[in-house]
């Protein structure tokens, strides 16, 4: 019985944790679209190459190399 409750209590933290995520990544998602609208005029060509390096960036920075990448 306790075993099924921990997997139950387990399981429930994980959804909960995965909603925020979601719900944080949107917000921030639309936020960067109202700022391009109002930086670029809604062309998104600019915003989407900055967020390729950006996010290059992060994955290198932890461990200086690109090993993040080759398990994609």
């Amino acid at each position: 019985m306790t075993k099924n409750k921990n997997i139950i209590v387990s399981l429930g933290k994980n959804v909960s944790i995965v909603a925020g995520i979601v719900l944080i990544w949107r917000g921030i998602w639309y936020t960067l679209d109202k700022i391009d609208l109002a930086l670029f005029g809604g062309s998104h060509a600019w915003t989407a190459i900055g967020g390729i390096i950006l996010g290059l960036i992060i994955l290198y920075i932890p461990d200086g190399d690109w090993h993040e990448i080759e398990k994609l």
